[in-house]
């Protein structure tokens, strides 16, 4: 067990679980939608996982308080990777099976690909225009926009997808230039319940019915609060100190695949060559935009 502790393989096995774990939260999101509102949803877990990530870092005794000079670009971060993003990603599921709303949303380190030239210098290489190109045609052909009836039922929630996609990878660029300093599990407690603020206040034009969720989803809510949201950040935060940015990227990919095999098990959505050609497409784009 030493001989793990701290090693490569040690990091990759913690990029699996996390990637396992966020690809996880999509089919049990779309699946506590037939119970709830989506924003009583999303409130629910999040007001749940902000007061365990609070917790945790108290465990650890870390600072709670944020720096005075900091708390600018936490709000930024807040709305960016929680706030806005929650928002976006629940009118998707709304819109689009789980299987289209996690492929469309893992085109995230395509726009931070895309947004790393103007913000960072990164000038795009011929590989990632490639990477552009391949994730928007496997985009277009999950939630296969070129019949008239998908292109109106389907086309919104594309459209909520594809910028909370833009959004989290505008946040990754911004974080990388400007990072936070605070310890990691303090402050993803923060960034949880900043963001969870505007999707509470929407979830007060909302009429919930808590009676008429079973306990497999009370599980799902358990499962959203705790897991994904806190301890996978936690993972993902050690693994990066452990493998190339470029390896832990390139892993983390196994997300959408999750998602959309789980959407099948868990949901019977339909997992069929279309489905299969467009996932490969989306996510050979984003290995790609992951490699430089």
């Amino acid at each position: 067990m030493r001989r793990f502790l701290g090693t490569p393989a040690e990091g990759l096995v913690l990029v699996l679980f996390t990637a396992f774990s966020w690809g996880l939260t999509w089919p049990q999101s779309k699946y506590l939608l037939s119970m709830l509102p989506p924003f009583s949803m999303r409130s629910a877990c999040g007001i749940a996982g902000c007061v365990f990530a609070f917790m945790v870092a108290f465990l650890r005794r870390e600072r709670i308080a944020p720096p005075s000079d900091q708390w600018p670009k936490l709000l930024l971060f807040a709305m960016l990777n929680y706030g806005l993003f929650i928002v976006l990603t629940t009118q998707a599921l709304v819109w689009l099976t789980a299987s289209e709303a996690v492929t469309i949303t893992y085109t995230l380190p395509i726009w931070a690909s895309v947004l790393a030239w103007p913000m960072l210098g990164e000038r795009p290489t011929p590989r990632r225009i490639a990477a552009i190109l391949l994730g928007l045609a496997g985009v277009a052909l999950m939630v296969d926009l070129g019949t008239v009836d998908a292109r109106w039922e389907k086309l919104p929630g594309a459209a909520m997808g594809l910028a909370a996609a833009w959004l989290f990878g505008f946040g990754t660029v911004v974080a990388k230039k400007y990072p936070l300093r605070m310890p990691p599990t303090a402050s993803v407690a923060w960034q949880a319940g900043l963001g969870v603020l505007p999707v509470a206040a929407l979830a007060l034009t909302e009429q919930p019915h808590w009676g008429g969720v079973t306990w497999i989803g009370w599980s799902s809510i358990l499962y959203i609060s705790t897991i994904p949201l806190t301890i996978a950040y936690l993972a993902w935060y050690r693994a990066l100190r452990l493998v190339a940015a470029s390896t832990a990227a390139t892993t983390v990919l196994v997300s959408p695949m999750v998602g959309v095999i789980g959407s099948t098990l868990l949901l019977g959505e339909t997992l069929g060559p279309r489905q299969l050609v467009a996932l490969g497409l989306t996510l050979t784009g984003v290995a790609l935009a992951s490699r430089g």
